[in-house]
C-alpha cells in the first residue's frame, strides 16, 4: 500500500526554515517534513511553492534568502503538473469559498490526488473546510 499523500502549503513549507521562537507549531511542521524526508507519507505541491515561499523569506529574511531557499530546493518536493481536472477544481474552489487561486492550488491537488491538504492558515480552513482533504497543521498527525 503506498504511503498517505500530503499537500503541504507554503504557510508549512516557511515553518522548515524559518526561526521557531516567532513560527507558531513549527514543531508540527517538522514531523511532517521529517514523515515526508523518511518516506512516511508521499508530498505533492503546485510549481507555484517555491514562488510563494521565496517571495516572504527574501521580504522577511533577505540576508537568509539564499541558503534557506537552497535548503527547501534540496527536498526535491515532487511538483504536479497542471491538469483539466485540477485546474477545474482550483476554479470551483476559489469561486464558492472566495479564496485566492494560489491557495486553492494545493487545496485542489489533494482533492484531485485523494491526499491531504495540509495547512497553517486558519481562515483558509474556516472557509473551505466543508470541501475536505484539508486539515489543520496543528491537528495533522502522521497516519
Amino acid at each position: 500500500m503506498p504511503a498517505p499523500l500530503v499537500v503541504p502549503d507554503a504557510s508549512v513549507i516557511l515553518k522548515w526554515v524559518l526561526p521557531f521562537d516567532d513560527e507558531p507549531d513549527a514543531d508540527m511542521a517538522l514531523v511532517l517534513r521529517d514523515a515526508i524526508l523518511g518516506e512516511n507519507v508521499r508530498v505533492l505541491v503546485p510549481a507555484l511553492w517555491i514562488y510563494e515561499v521565496g517571495n516572504t523569506i527574501a521580504r522577511r529574511f533577505p540576508a537568509h534568502a539564499a541558503p534557506w531557499l537552497m535548503a527547501l530546493i534540496k527536498l526535491e518536493l515532487q511538483e504536479s503538473p497542471p491538469s483539466r481536472q485540477w485546474l477545474t477544481a482550483a476554479l470551483e474552489l476559489t469561486d464558492h469559498y472566495g479564496v485566492t487561486f494560489y491557495d486553492a492550488a494545493y487545496h485542489a491537488i489533494a482533492i484531485v490526488q485523494r491526499g491531504q491538504f495540509v495547512t497553517a492558515d486558519k481562515r483558509y480552513v474556516e472557509r473551505a473546510k466543508e470541501a475536505g482533504n484539508l486539515v489543520m497543521l496543528s491537528d495533522w498527525t502522521l497516519p
